[in-house]
């Protein structure tokens, strides 16, 4: 089975060349800017597009049509506490939780879901224009990435568009920004179809550091897609990332952290 967005995803990166080859200088990615201080288990089955963490719980959105779902995991184990699936012709996406209302986005359906975090109860349902990829939130709003260089900041009441924020790296505009993480100020993002995580000034765009995980999983088995999936972990500090069909998930403490302001 092909994976998603091939062909989308091999132009796209094509055309972003550019940012590519600056991300893959020893001058532009920070390499070795982290530890791995934890492995966790993680389905091998799920084609991870959004993770979050609340209440010591993590939250998994996983994609695929005919094989998406809203979980409740346990952390320690990998163990699904509770799913909720979409329908088959949904394709799921980007994840965040706000005052207890888990977001789900989906890929090219126009719509996210809502489901009460506690026990996966559908809620509200809104519509958008375009694909949806990456989901977060800074406390207030919404922040969404559709794959383009634009983060939309959006309203969690009525999911309109408030504003829009265009990433650039190095002055280049950052395309294929995916799954997204508010980490004490920045937004933390994966790079579709590569291992970087960008650390993001939500206010300009500007994409203040690439970290290379090219080496975080180096035993990583051919059955494993991209990485994909980014959390904040319980201890507010470190961060969870995993990929798309992979067997483990890693929590890893950045030598430069994240500071709450």
């Amino acid at each position: 089975m092909l994976s998603r967005r091939v062909i989308a995803g091999v132009l796209a990166a094509l055309s972003a060349s550019p940012i590519l080859w600056a991300c893959r200088g020893a001058d532009h990615a920070t390499q070795a800017a982290y530890d791995v201080t934890a492995r966790y288990p993680h389905d091998p089955t799920a084609y991870t597009e959004g993770l979050v963490v609340g209440d010591g719980v993590l939250f998994e959105s996983t994609g695929l049509n005919a094989h998406s779902e809203v979980r409740r995991v346990d952390l320690q184990t990998g163990r699904i506490l509770a799913s909720r699936a979409l329908a088959a012709n949904r394709f799921g996406e980007g994840l965040t939780l706000l005052a207890g209302r888990l977001y789900q986005l989906t890929w090219k359906a126009g719509v996210a879901y809502t489901y009460d975090a506690a026990t996966l109860t559908p809620g509200d349902s809104f519509h958008y224009a375009g694909e949806g990829w990456g989901l977060t939130t800074d406390g207030t709003n919404l922040i969404m990435s559709d794959g383009s260089d634009s983060l939309r900041v959006m309203s969690p009441a009525t999911f309109q568009v408030e504003r829009v924020v265009h990433v650039r790296y190095r002055g280049t505009p950052l395309q294929q920004v995916n799954e997204l993480e508010y980490v004490h100020g920045e937004i933390f993002a994966n790079v579709y179809r590569t291992n970087w995580v960008m650390r993001i000034d939500p206010a300009t765009g500007v994409a203040r550091e690439a970290i290379d995980f090219d080496d975080l999983y180096p035993d990583r088995p051919v059955t494993a897609d991209v990485m994909n999936g980014i959390a904040l972990a319980p201890d507010g500090q470190q961060l969870l990332l995993t990929g798309k069909l992979w067997p483990v998930l890693f929590q890893v403490r950045l030598h430069e952290a994240p500071v709450a302001h």
